[in-house]
C-alpha cells in the first residue's frame, strides 16, 4: 500500500489523527482523495472534483470501524500502525457490469460476443449521453444491470476487512469451512449495511449476498436490525457497527443451481440501463398508496417465483436419477420449439419431464405477468414494452426454456435460459434484434481473492 504524510488537527483539545486514502478508478479516469479520522472514522473528500462514492466511503467507514471494534489490544496496535501508512485503492469493474455497445458500433463491429472480446479486459466506460435523473430512471453509466454497485461495495470491504486482519480470506479456503463461513458473514452484514445506507434505503440484498457467497436461493433479512446504523448520527460509529455485526440477521440462503444442460444466456438491447434505487422508490410509493392492490400482486409474484422454482429443483431431482433419460429428451427439445416438446415424449417419464419444462414456462410467464402490472401501476417501465416484444420473440425460438428481466427490471437487460446446444439460435437472433449477448456466465462462486494485478492477466467473465 502507498504511504501518505498524515497530518494531525486539534479539536476540543484532543488530537484527531487522518488517514489520507486515495481512490482511484481508472476505467472512469476520476481520483479523489480523502481525510479519514481515526477516532470517529468521519470521511471527508478533500478532491476538486466534486465526484463522490458513496458506497466505497461507507465500506470504507464501516470496514475500519468494525476492525477497530473487533481486534484486540494487540492486533490494534498494528492496525493503527498499519492505517497511519496511508490507504491507496483501486476500483476496477469486468466489461461484464458495463455496456461497450457504442464502442463496438462505432468501430464498425457487429453486435456480437465476439466482438466484446476484442476489448482488454477492463476497458474504459461508456456514460450515458442523457443526465442521469430520478425522472428518467437512468444511472450516470451505462451499465448492464447486473449489480455492479453491490460488487463493488463487497470487493472493497472484503479486500479491506482481509488486509487489516479481520477476516482471511487466503487461496487456501475451503479447508476449514467453518471459519470461511465466519469470515464470509463478517464480509457479507458489513458489505449490506454500507450498501444499504449508501443507497438510502433497505433493498433486498440479494445483489450483495450473491457477490459474497455466490449462487443461491435468497430469503432477505429484516430490515430493523439496520435501525441503528440508519439511525446513528450522534452515536460513535464503532459501537455501532459492532452491534450490527452481533444483530440477529435471519436472511435464509440455500443452494441453487440451474439443472444440467441448460444454460444462461444475458443481452443488452442498449437502452442504457435503468437505475434501481428510483425503479424501487416508485414501487415502494405505489406499495403505500394502494396496500391491497400491491399485497394481492405481490403475493400473486411471490407464488409464480415459487412455482417456478419448484419446477427447476424437480428437474434437478430427475436429471440425477434418470440422467439417460432426461439427457434425451432435453436434447430433442433443445431443436423444437416448446409447443412440439411433449410431442418427442413417448414415455411417463419423458413425459414428466417435458411437463415440469412446461410448468417452469408458465411460471416464467406468470412472473412477467405480474411485473407488468407492477410497472404499470408504479409508473415506471419493469418490463417495458420493448423488452416484451423481444422477450415474446425469445421463447417462440428452438430449445428456449424461458425469458425475462433481471433484478428490479428497466431497460438493463434481458436473460433466456436453452436447452443444450441452442444458445447459438439465440444469439443469432439477439443479434438481428440488435441486442447484444453478453459473455457473462453464471458462476457458482462468491467473492474470492485475486493474487496480482488482475489486468495482467485474462479472467473468465461470471457473475
Amino acid at each position: 500500500m502507498k504511504k501518505f504524510w498524515i497530518e494531525e488537527f486539534v479539536f476540543n483539545n484532543s488530537i484527531m489523527e487522518w488517514v489520507d486514502v486515495k481512490l482511484t478508478s481508472p476505467q472512469l479516469s476520476r481520483e479523489s482523495l480523502y481525510k479519514l479520522s481515526l477516532k470517529s472514522f468521519t470521511i471527508q473528500c478533500i478532491s476538486l472534483s466534486e465526484s463522490k462514492n458513496l458506497f466505497v466511503e461507507h465500506a470504507l467507514q464501516y470496514s475500519l470501524a468494525v476492525a477497530h471494534g473487533i481486534l484486540d489490544k494487540n492486533k490494534k496496535d498494528s492496525l493503527h500502525r498499519l492505517l497511519l501508512q496511508g490507504l491507496d485503492i483501486t476500483i476496477l469493474g469486468c466489461n461484464d457490469f458495463y455496456s461497450y455497445r457504442n464502442q463496438i458500433e462505432a468501430r464498425g463491429l457487429p453486435l456480437t460476443p465476439e466482438s466484446l472480446l476484442s476489448f482488454t479486459p477492463f476497458a474504459s466506460i461508456t456514460f450515458n449521453a442523457e443526465e442521469s435523473s430520478s425522472e428518467n430512471c437512468k444511472p450516470e453509466v451505462a451499465k448492464t444491470g447486473l449489480g455492479s454497485s453491490a460488487a463493488m461495495t463487497t470487493a472493497v470491504v472484503a479486500a479491506l476487512l482481509n488486509y487489516l486482519g479481520v477476516v482471511n480470506l487466503s487461496s487456501s479456503r475451503g479447508q476449514d469451512k467453518e471459519n470461511d463461513i465466519k469470515d464470509l458473514d463478517i464480509v457479507h452484514v458489513i458489505a449490506q449495511t454500507a450498501h444499504c445506507i449508501a443507497q438510502g434505503k433497505v433493498g433486498s440484498g440479494f445483489d450483495v449476498s450473491s457477490a459474497v457467497y455466490g449462487s443461491q436461493r435468497y430469503v432477505r433479512f429484516s430490515p430493523n436490525v439496520l435501525t441503528t446504523a440508519q439511525a446513528a448520527v450522534k452515536e460513535p460509529l464503532e459501537e455501532v457497527i459492532v452491534d450490527i455485526l452481533k444483530g440477529k440477521w435471519d436472511h435464509e440462503r440455500t443452494e441453487f443451481s440451474l439443472p444440467p444442460l441448460m444454460n444462461l444466456l444475458l443481452g443488452e438491447p442498449g437502452a442504457g440501463g435503468s437505475s434501481t434505487p428510483s425503479m424501487v422508490g416508485a414501487v415502494k410509493k405505489w406499495q403505500k398508496s394502494d396496500p391491497q392492490k400491491s399485497q394481492e400482486t405481490w403475493n400473486k409474484l411471490s407464488e409464480a417465483n415459487l412455482d417456478l422454482e419448484r419446477q427447476l429443483n424437480l428437474l434437478r431431482k430427475v436429471a440425477a436419477e434418470q440422467w439417460d433419460v432426461y439427457k434425451c429428451i432435453l436434447s430433442k427439445c433443445s431443436m423444437l420449439g416448446s409447443k412440439k416438446w411433449m410431442e418427442q415424449a413417448t414415455e411417463p417419464n419423458q413425459q414428466g419431464i417435458v411437463k415440469a419444462l412446461l410448468g417452469a414456462r408458465d411460471a416464467m410467464l406468470e412472473i412477467r405477468n405480474h411485473m407488468r402490472q407492477m410497472g404499470e401501476a408504479a409508473g415506471i417501465p419493469i418490463e417495458p414494452k420493448s423488452q416484451t416484444e423481444l422477450l415474446d420473440r425469445t421463447m417462440e425460438l428452438e430449445g428456449v426454456l424461458l425469458a425475462g428481466v433481471p433484478g428490479a427490471g428497466g431497460f438493463d437487460a434481458v436473460f433466456a435460459i436453452t436447452l443444450g446446444d441452442s444458445s447459438s439460435h439465440v444469439i443469432k437472433s439477439w443479434t438481428s434484434l440488435n441486442v447484444l449477448a453478453l459473455l457473462v456466465r453464471e458462476d457458482p462462486n462468491g467473492v474470492a481473492l485475486e493474487r496480482g494485478d488482475p489486468r495482467s492477466k485474462c479472467m473468465a467473465p461470471s457473475v
